[in-house]
């Protein structure tokens, strides 16, 4: 509300307090009659634990019991109405149906023109004002709750705290303005909201369930449903987002219709609209506008190293390697062709790794104190050789390897030799069946001449016979 409209809710309940009270001047003198005063009590003592003091104050009295009254009109029509305190102009002045018991009111107007209302307290000028048929509510401060109709079980501290409430039911509102318009459509659906600070869940309309603490938390919120808000306005931009945690100063600030988003830390998720996000930590996912489904812990910007409990000695059987790019987004590689463009054979580019240059190294001490011996690559020179071999960071210089690029590249050089090596025994093979042919030729020769040779002996071993006849 703004302080216009805040004046303007002031005069109005004035105007309305000075027209009732001027139409109790009307009412026939025998009616503003009560009892007689107990002789030698004080001013303002009757029958029946009755006090009254002030024109026409419990003036319809009756038949009711412990009812206290002092100031203008006080409980002025609370015929048989019992244990109602009344102090301040006007205050409780229409109570009198029976059962609108066990009131209290401390204020100018203060629950005015309440008639069947039982176990409400009032205190601060126009509270509870318009209450008729609410029950168990506390208002603590000018206006507050003032226009609750049959409401019950509410709680408002602070100047104009659920101001507008008509009919929502189990609401708390502690600061000045907290929960101001909550229900002002008057359908009843604004129930269970709690707001600790000024205007916090300060546009509440129809939202359920919400907890807002801080000033301004939940500050926009209209219809949103399931909110949690601590902190210097956080969540004060939602709407209708619905089922929110924001824990810090101005966390999920810029949100408005985002909902399942969770966020812990000063200023975490502060333009961020979205569903589903989890950030932890001061300023995380700063700069981030629109997004969904994402989990940020700490600000990248300034947070250097993180430790995780459960994963050093935890072993995983199966599973997928965990990469980190210079902005800090954790993943997994896949090699599910669904992901995956232009694929085709790696032929001669993996022979690039040939020219790598492997090195044994230390880590400098303030990265290693333990200076384990290393064994790998430089990625300065591996940037000279393959650029698409190494990760750069935010600032574009070569950080580390692409080691699984690396591991890629030689089994492609690896099947590459592989297959060289297959030629070569198919070749080697087929010159072994060549060469055992030719052996068996030879061999055949070998026999065949052997045979000539031993035929050749033979004749020449055989005596000659000359013939005598003439």
């Amino acid at each position: 509300m703004t302080p216009k409209n805040h004046c303007k809710k002031s005069t109005r309940s004035l105007c309305l307090i000075a027209l009732v009270l001027a139409c109790f001047a009307f009412v026939p003198e025998m009616l503003a009659a009560l009892p007689p005063e107990i002789p030698g009590n004080p001013d303002g003592c009757y029958p029946a634990f009755t006090t009254a003091e002030g024109c026409n104050a419990l003036a319809l009295l009756g038949a009711g019991i412990g009812n206290t009254a002092v100031g203008w009109y006080s409980l002025f029509s609370a015929d048989g109405t019992n244990f109602n305190t009344g102090v301040g102009a006007g205050a409780l002045a229409l109570t009198g149906n029976p059962g609108a018991d066990f009131n209290t009111a401390v204020g100018a107007g203060a629950m005015l023109l309440n008639t069947n209302g039982t176990r409400n307290t009032a205190t601060g000028t126009d509270a509870l004002l318009y209450n008729f048929n609410g029950e168990f509510n506390d208002a603590v401060g000018a206006f507050a709750l003032l226009n609750n109709n049959d409401g019950y079980s509410n709680n408002a501290f602070g100047d104009s705290a659920l101001l507008e409430n008509l009919h929502g039911v189990d609401n708390t509102a502690i600061g000045d303005l907290a929960l101001v318009f909550n229900d002002v459509t008057g359908i009843g659906k604004a129930n269970y909201n709690s707001a600790v600070g000024a205007e916090a869940l300060y546009n509440n309309t129809d939202g359920d369930s919400n907890n807002a603490v801080g000033f301004q938390a939940l500050y926009a919120n209209t219809t949103g449903l399931f909110n949690e808000a601590l902190g210097f306005q956080a969540l004060g931009s939602n709407v209708d987002g619905a089922t929110n945690v924001a824990i810090g100063d101005s966390a999920l600030f810029g949100n408005v219709h985002g909902s399942f988003n969770t966020v812990v830390g000063d200023m975490a998720g502060f333009s961020m609209e979205g569903d589903d996000n989890i950030y932890i930590g001061a300023t995380a996912a700063a700069g981030i506008t629109s997004e969904s489904n994402t989990i940020r812990i700490g600000d990248p910007l300034h947070v250097v190293f993180c430790y995780v409990a459960g994963i050093v000695g935890a072993t995983a059987a199966n599973g997928s390697p965990v990469f980190v790019d210079a902005k800090g987004q954790l993943g997994t590689v896949t090699s599910s062709a669904r992901f995956k463009d232009d694929i085709k054979p790696m032929s001669d580019v993996s022979e690039s790794i040939l020219a790598l240059k492997p090195v044994t190294f230390r880590y400098k001490k303030q990265i290693d104190a333990d200076r384990i011996p290393q064994f790998g690559l430089v990625a300065e020179d591996v940037a000279k050789v393959n650029p698409d071999l190494v990760v750069r960071d935010k600032e574009g210089k070569p950080h580390t390897v692409r080691y699984e690029a690396v591991n890629a590249m030689l089994l492609n050089e690896f099947l590459k030799e592989h297959r060289t090596v297959q030629e070569l025994k198919s070749a080697a093979a087929k010159q072994e069946t060549i060469i055992a042919r030719q052996q068996k030729q030879i061999d055949a020769l070998t026999a065949g001449l052997q045979k000539v040779s031993a035929q050749l002996e033979l004749s020449k071993a055989a005596p000659q016979t000359v013939s005598n006849k003439p």
